[in-house]
């Protein structure tokens, strides 16, 4: 197996088992509600390989490769389908904590200063 063929069957593992199905599960029914997981997934792989020339002037076999991978979800929100709506609830939380980390600065300053 050349190393085009290698990377293409590696590509197609990767993306065949990346997906956020594979990771949350099925869309969930309750009450009137499908909740459908919404997630970030990433993927990324490399190789290289390589011989010296030196080496086999000497009589060596002077080659090496190697190949590595990985794997990212991030879960995002919801999409939340009933029969009046469909929305996206995200499930980010920048804003509370951007109001802890002022509320967590201001009691700083005032138990700071007593």
């Amino acid at each position: 197996m050349g190393m085009k063929e290698f990377f293409d069957l590696l590509s197609d593992k990767f993306h065949s088992s990346s997906g956020v199905k594979t990771v949350y599960g099925e869309p969930l029914e309750t009450q009137g509600k499908t909740i459908i997981p919404v997630a970030k997934v990433a993927y990324g792989f490399g190789g290289g390989y390589g011989e010296s020339k030196d080496d086999k002037k000497e009589g060596h076999n002077g080659e090496g490769g190697g190949v590595g991978g990985g794997l990212a979800v991030k879960p995002v929100g919801v999409i939340e389908v009933t029969k009046e709506e469909t929305r996206f609830i995200p499930l980010s939380g920048k804003k509370k904590l951007a109001g802890m980390l002022i509320l967590g600065f201001l009691l700083g300053l005032f138990f700071g200063r007593r």
